[in-house]
């Protein structure tokens, strides 16, 4: 990427002792008057996706998506769905890889790229030993422990990894309640923190900090919830009516409180007691009614990958990217995707559905302001 917006600081500095401690603000580039948004640049910000490559050139269909289509970020891989090598082999080739796409943002005039990538930690960490960046402990590790100032420095140094690489966005934490540990996709891969919801707000916090004051923003998921489940919503339809409870709302309810979440990812999961229509990710009553009215969050909501199985086997292509804008989702994923026609494929469903009327310039107008805001934080 360009250039660090933010220092790194020693990985041993503590977190902070005591006191409700705000979000640290991460300088974004200066903007000077610059013209009013058109509506492809609006509803080209609202999608996030992979693509294969390890490198990036305007000739390239990442290139042509940056510069034609307006792509608001990329979700990096270190592997496609199938063993496929994807994004990212070593530091030095993240790095240039990195840059480049910041590159392409920048020479359209285009805001700060949202660079991410799922670096939780221990099972779930993209940049692996394997290739050359240093190792990471699981969520599960480090709730075992529960000492936030152990969390921190094991936070600050994922982050200082990834700040190096030129990443800006971190798909982490998750701050799933360890509600089922045989739960395949959460509890089995020890993703989740604990089962305690104070001991995974107070270990998120402390990861969150630890990211804020090496450069890098975070996301929290999966909302509402994803802890209870005994199948995994990548392989399909994921019911949680009869094991999730309210209690797994509270890490969500502490953090946005708390004024530290800077994104927060939706859950594919299926819940008849919060909507007896949709999964989270497709529900108004869950993203709009409990997240952005009961919990208070005004900022950007990104649906997981709009690919897995729970979504894409069971919704079309279209209606989904209208069920999930409408419900209040501002960002659409599609982190795993390997059609080089995903990118303009949205933006056509996106233009179409405000073309006649499913959905509203001003929902649209919505996921803009609160994007800007999320990207002028943005290090670059």
């Amino acid at each position: 990427m360009l250039a660090s917006c933010a220092g790194v600081k020693d990985t041993n500095t503590p977190p902070p002792s005591s006191g409700i401690q705000r979000r640290s603000v991460i300088p974004g580039l200066a903007r000077d008057n610059p013209p009013p948004p058109t509506l492809d640049q609006k509803l080209g910000a609202m999608i996030l996706a992979g693509f294969t490559g390890q490198s990036a050139a305007p000739s390239d269909q990442v290139g042509i998506d940056i510069e034609q289509h307006y792509l608001g970020g990329v979700a990096l891989f270190d592997y496609l769905v199938g063993g496929v090598p994807r994004n990212i082999s070593s530091p030095s080739q993240l790095r240039a890889l990195d840059a480049q796409l910041q590159s392409l943002a920048s020479s359209t005039g285009q805001p700060t790229l949202i660079i991410g990538t799922d670096e939780e930690g221990g099972a779930v960490a993209r940049l692996d030993e394997t290739h050359g960046f240093p190792p990471t402990v699981s969520a599960e590790y480090l709730g075992n422990i529960d000492d936030p100032a152990v969390t921190y420095d094991h936070a600050a140094r994922m982050a200082q990894t990834m700040r190096r690489a030129g990443l800006n966005l971190n798909f982490a934490p998750d701050v799933d309640l360890n509600v089922n540990p045989n739960n395949p996709i959460i509890g089995a891969l020890g993703r989740s923190f604990s089962a305690d919801p104070d001991v995974v707000t107070s270990m998120a916090e402390a990861f969150i900090r630890a990211h804020h004051d090496n450069g890098m923003l975070t996301t929290l998921k999966h909302f509402p919830g994803h802890g209870s489940s005994t199948a995994d919503s990548h392989l399909g339809f994921v019911n949680v009516t009869d094991t999730w409870s309210s209690v797994e709302l509270e890490p969500f309810r502490n953090i946005v409180h708390d004024g530290l979440a800077d994104m927060i990812m939706t859950a594919h999961i299926f819940n008849a007691h919060l909507d007896p229509d949709y999964p989270a990710t497709l529900s108004k009553a869950t993203i709009t009614g409990i997240l952005r009215e009961q919990l208070g969050w005004d900022g950007v909501v990104s649906t997981d990958a709009m690919e897995m199985g729970a979504i894409s086997d069971n919704y079309g292509f279209e209606q989904a990217i209208a069920l999930a804008v409408n419900a209040g989702a501002d960002i659409l994923l599609y982190g795993n995707s390997s059609g080089e026609d995903v990118v303009p494929r949205v933006l056509a469903a996106l233009k179409g559905f405000v073309s006649d009327g499913t959905i509203t310039e001003a929902r649209i107008d919505q996921s803009w302001t609160r994007i800007q805001k999320l990207k002028s934080r943005l290090a670059v």
